[in-house]
């Protein structure tokens, strides 16, 4: 009987939303070391849509990984990252940008809200929607509804994220299983894998940075505030690392030594390359 209460909810699963084209996004998903699916999702929109070995192997729930990638891609980069994320007990989103702290609500599966009303509101503010009449309609996602279950809730966000761009293809609905969803993505013409490069391709072993592939997530390669940029992403790495370690949350330890790696490329290009 509970072997088949299991069965009633959706399989684990999630996709990231970036603003920003898939050109600028796919260097930034090389180094999550993650198999995915890159697509456009919109004006200015893209989706990276994950294998999920790190859930689907039981390491850690889904909601934590998704939230440390969507962390790890957005603290890089200029463009914030909105993770959506199901399991078979719950569902929910987290909006990660800059060095902010992430953002996020969550559902039960039946779609009882089990986040703050105001995480909406700060939700809707970063996004640049509309204060009144986009905030009224995330309220109503917070609010008890008998006929709405958790894949509903999202399908309503995606409602209201359709305002600023969001234009997800149909065949990637929240809700299905990862493995169906890559697939899915995978099919579309405009779609491209995104893996981790290795050793030998990534260029750093022989001194060299592809600046056309890298320059759009790494604001090192040019500006006055590489360096410190470079200090404060080594700063927050170490902070998610530590706190991977101590959880044993396989999602913020890739987080932190993807922002720890990159905060330290930052920094030896800057120390190597003196502007005049």
């Amino acid at each position: 009987m509970s072997t088949e209460a299991a069965r009633t909810g959706p399989a684990p699963g999630a996709l990231l939303l970036c603003r920003a084209a898939p050109g600028s996004v796919a260097p930034a998903a090389h180094l999550l070391r993650e198999p995915m699916q890159l697509t456009p999702a919109g004006d200015a929109w893209s989706v990276l849509v994950p294998e999920g070995r790190p859930w689907r192997d039981g390491a850690e729930p889904v909601d934590r990984v998704a939230t440390g990638w969507a962390t790890a891609l957005a603290v890089g980069a200029p463009w914030p990252v909105l993770a959506l994320w199901w399991d078979t007990d719950h569902a929910g989103f987290t909006l990660a940008s800059g060095f902010r702290r992430p953002v996020g609500f969550v559902w039960l599966a039946s779609g009882v809200p089990a986040g703050e009303d105001e995480a909406m509101r700060t939700f809707a503010a970063r996004l640049g929607l509309d204060p009144v009449l986009d905030v009224q309609d995330l309220d109503r996602l917070t609010a008890p509804d008998s006929a709405a279950d958790a894949r509903t809730r999202l399908r309503g966000l995606l409602a209201v994220l359709a305002r600023v761009g969001v234009a997800l293809p149909a065949e990637l609905a929240p809700g299905e299983p990862a493995g169906r969803l890559r697939e899915a993505a995978a099919r579309r013409p405009d779609s491209l894998p995104v893996e981790w490069p290795g050793r030998r391709e990534a260029g750093a072993e022989r001194g060299t940075v592809d600046h056309t592939r890298l320059g759009p997530w790494m604001p090192w390669t040019g500006g006055p505030g590489a360096r410190a940029l470079a200090l404060a992403q080594m700063a927050a790495g170490l902070t998610l690392l530590v706190r991977g370690l101590r959880r044993r949350g396989g999602g913020w330890a890739t987080a932190g030594a993807l922002l720890l790696a990159h905060g330290a490329l930052g920094l030896t290009y800057d120390l190597t390359h003196p502007r005049d």
